[in-house]
């Protein structure tokens, strides 16, 4: 996958890596290869301390990449095999939503996922990953057949929030996602979610319930997206970077509330930077997640689900 969209913080590795390049065309003619070498060892350490030190806006750039792998990505690369199942047999089907049965080593689950586009048609198709209510029926009907057949839910979550046309309000946006997360409170089977790029509100939450609940490194899970937020507090995005520090919206951030599990490291610079690596990751981490609940009492996961869930925040009585 090339790299061709380059963000302002990474502009100046970038530079450097343009200006090696340059050089080993030259060194075929010129001895300058002590000089590219200690050049490739700045770049390195350049990497390393900017995405060590990233802000919370700029994760959040990271986490909408137009390179960054996708859920379909992800059930091409890191699944075994992955059988569609389209429609919530009520209205039609939803585009923004991806569902069906997968396997991954020997574990079979129910996957579901938002799915973005790649391009401008892909993306019109995909509704830019924005759920209508007939997305998250259709989630439900996979997640009740997944609890009927005892199989466990993987939910990939990358959404910028369901979607807020007139026409999805009036098919019932908000019933539609509050009746899953009253029944993925009570399933059956093990639920393990992933948020691989943008978690925001109820769009996101809407199929985000789970027993295990990770983050990328570089995704970010809020209430609502930094833009909105600076739009409602100061009336213009120009504060946009001001609301993602005062959201504490990424991974580190959710890790320290308790109110993810665990974080998923990604290569250096960003999944859209190494797919490859991320893919393997991601593997090793499902099976592993998996393989803890490969025996598990029914009772007793819904109980620890419920005290999972009403413990997060901070209250006064």
């Amino acid at each position: 996958m090339a790299n061709n969209f380059i963000l302002d913080f990474e502009k100046p590795i970038i530079e450097l890596e343009d200006k090696i390049a340059e050089m080993k065309q030259l060194g075929e003619e010129l001895d300058i290869e002590q000089d590219i070498e200690s050049l490739e060892k700045k770049v390195d350490n350049l990497k390393k301390n900017i995405y060590a030190g990233l802000t919370r806006w700029q994760r959040v750039q990271i986490a909408r990449h137009p390179e960054r792998p996708i859920t379909s990505d992800y059930l091409e690369n890191t699944f075994d095999s992955f059988v569609e199942l389209h429609g919530d047999r009520k209205f039609k089907d939803d585009a923004a939503i991806m569902g069906g049965m997968a396997t991954i080593g020997e574990h079979q689950v129910m996957f579901v996922g938002h799915q973005k586009g790649r391009d401008t048609k892909s993306n019109i198709l995909r509704n830019f990953g924005m759920p209508n209510p007939e997305g998250y029926r259709k989630a439900l009907r996979l997640f009740k057949m997944a609890e009927k057949f005892d199989r466990p839910i993987v939910c990939f979550l990358d959404t910028p929030g369901a979607y807020p046309g007139i026409e999805a309000e009036e098919r019932g946006q908000a019933e539609a996602i509050a009746d899953n997360l009253i029944k993925m409170a009570q399933l059956k089977v093990p639920i393990i979610v992933v948020v691989i790029g943008e978690g925001a509100s109820g769009g996101a939450l809407g199929i985000g319930i789970g027993d295990r609940v990770l983050m990328l490194e570089n995704s970010w899970y809020s209430v609502i997206a930094p833009e909105s937020c600076s739009s409602i507090l100061w009336k213009t995005w120009d504060f946009k970077e001001q609301a993602a520090e005062a959201l504490k919206l990424t991974a580190p951030d959710l890790k320290e509330h308790n109110i993810i599990d665990d974080i998923v490291k990604e290569p250096l610079g960003g999944a859209h930077k190494n797919p490859d690596d991320m893919f393997a990751i991601m593997r090793r981490t499902l099976l592993k997640e998996l393989k803890s609940y490969k025996k598990y009492d029914p009772k007793k996961l819904i109980e620890v689900r419920h005290e999972k869930f009403l413990n997060m925040g901070v209250w006064e009585e």
